[in-house]
């Protein structure tokens, strides 16, 4: 038995007896889960399912080579969200949470997550991740790859006790990852809406897994199949909404709760949603910021000189009117959810992700 299977199953052979930090990080989940999760007995439960979460992941990157096992637990133990197992895990809570399949898909669909982050740096030339330096500049492009392969062969190892039909979402996930990826690297087509483009990329690169998240968690939980599809739907919109609101949480955080420094995107000339509004925008007004969003801005005269135009432009409350479209769409989902806990929390969540950048 794997380190990571037995983990799931709580005998985690090398976590347990291990140092106090270790320990620390298996029994308090690094999820910021905010404030749109439910306390009670649902909460307790998910709590408790994040915990077993946590563990496996710890083993998952783990290895008897030191620094392999230090490459491949950088970005877990740097924190992070947990978004897409809390997510599969609260799907659960519908049906059975602790059947088997439950907790082992939701560390596939993070430990799937992880690996597609090391790529990206290295594909954004990103200096920082989580608050803490990115693999590829702590030690190289070579090694920030490598290791987002061992975590796909990590996740793959765990997805085939699960079933081939399982295998195959997985399958058809990850080349709906990689779709996107693709399609944002080339841009957009000619004659193809920018915008329209961005949107897509978003559905392909994000919320395609947090639906498989959702996905998965209502599936091995034995919900009915009218039910596993309404909420692997809610999964791609809430997807779609949560990376549109960290984008926009780029621009609007002032002290970088966004995990990167406020404006990372501009710096880097990564065009999201509001400078795409405001590039296919003529007002004359906006003629400054259409001059400095159409590359990466670096100076920092002009850098502060930009977010301060974004944060006031109508760019900015177009690209929020199209977040709430997005959490409104996936509310409706849940309209074939019985009411109760879980949908009060599906639906908190909806709400949160457009607060969370006002």
């Amino acid at each position: 038995m794997t380190g990571a299977r037995a983990a799931v199953e709580g005998t985690n052979p090398e976590v347990q007896g291990g140092s106090p930090q270790a320990q620390r990080r298996i029994s308090t989940p690094a999820s910021t889960i905010g404030p749109w999760l439910p306390e009670g007995a649902l909460g307790a439960s998910l709590a408790d399912g994040l915990a077993r979460v946590e563990s496996a992941l710890v083993a998952a990157v783990g290895s008897e080579h030191a620094f392999i096992r230090e490459a491949a637990g950088h970005l877990m133990s740097a924190g992070g969200k947990r978004f897409r197992p809390m997510l599969a895990l609260l799907a659960a809570q519908l049906g059975d949470p602790d059947a088997p399949g439950v907790t082992e898909s939701a560390v596939v669909c993070e430990l799937t997550h992880l690996a597609t982050l090391y790529h990206d740096d290295v594909m954004d030339e990103a200096a920082v991740r989580r608050g803490a330096p990115s693999a590829n500049s702590r030690w190289t492009n070579s090694i920030a790859i490598l290791t987002g392969d061992l975590l796909f062969a990590r996740a793959s190892d765990l997805l085939a006790d699960l079933g081939p039909e399982a295998v195959r979402i997985q399958a058809q996930t990850f080349e709906r990852l990689v779709t996107g990826q693709i399609r944002e690297t080339v841009g957009a087509e000619p004659g193809v809406d920018p915008i329209a483009h961005y949107l897509d990329v978003l559905a392909d690169k994000t919320g395609s897994l947090v639906a498989t998240s959702a996905r998965f968690g209502a599936r091995f939980a034995g919900l009915e199949e009218s039910l596993v599809a309404a909420l692997t739907a809610f999964g791609e919109e809430v997807g779609v909404a949560f990376q549109l609101s960290d984008d926009l949480l780029d621009i609007v955080s002032q002290g970088g709760t966004s995990g990167k420094s406020p404006g990372t995107d501009l710096r880097e000339g990564i065009a999201t949603l509001p400078a795409l509004f405001a590039l296919a925008g003529d007002d004359p007004a906006d003629a400054r910021l259409r001059e400095l969003v159409a590359r990466p801005v670096t100076d920092d005269d002009e850098h502060a000189e930009a977010l301060a135009l974004l944060r006031s432009s109508t760019a900015l409350e177009r690209a929020n009117e199209v977040l709430s479209q997005y959490a409104d769409r996936a509310r409706a989902r849940l309209d074939a959810v019985p009411s109760g806990d879980v949908r009060n929390a599906l639906s908190a969540l909806c709400d949160y992700v457009v607060t969370r950048t006002s």
